[in-house]
């Protein structure tokens, strides 16, 4: 059975594996994953990640702890396959007030909130992490 959603697949992942204490965890990988997880870590929300040179490749994702709690609190998928989100640069919602992030995908490429406000591009908010 093919997977629908892969990038909420990963998200799903990650959420599952902070609940239990997970020190990583793996899941197959892509290009779209890849560019979330840099985020992710440039953001500091995940120690880092690696992605292997198999025939199926597959990233594994170091995730981060503070005080033994998880530092992703909260993770939510946003644009989902049956309704895509998009948004202009001035239409992009700030998360919790500026101390979360929202990833977005423009044509720039995968960037924060932060950034594409600034670069002055809208595009898909993929997601939600705070």
């Amino acid at each position: 059975m093919s997977m629908q959603d892969p990038l909420s697949d990963m998200l799903t992942r990650i959420r599952n594996a902070h609940h239990r204490s997970h020190p990583q965890v793996s899941m197959p990988a892509s290009k779209l994953k890849a560019s979330v997880a840099k985020v992710l870590q440039e953001e500091g929300y995940i120690d880092g990640f690696s992605v292997s040179d198999d025939v199926k490749p597959t990233m594994t994702v170091a995730l981060k702890y503070f005080e033994g709690k998880p530092v992703i609190e909260e993770i939510t998928r946003i644009s989902k396959p049956g309704l895509r989100q998009y948004k202009g640069s001035s239409d992009i919602v700030k998360v919790r007030s500026g101390l979360g992030i929202a990833i977005v995908s423009t044509s720039n490429g995968v960037m924060t909130d932060r950034a594409a406000r600034a670069a002055g591009i809208g595009g898909e908010v993929l997601c939600t992490v705070f």
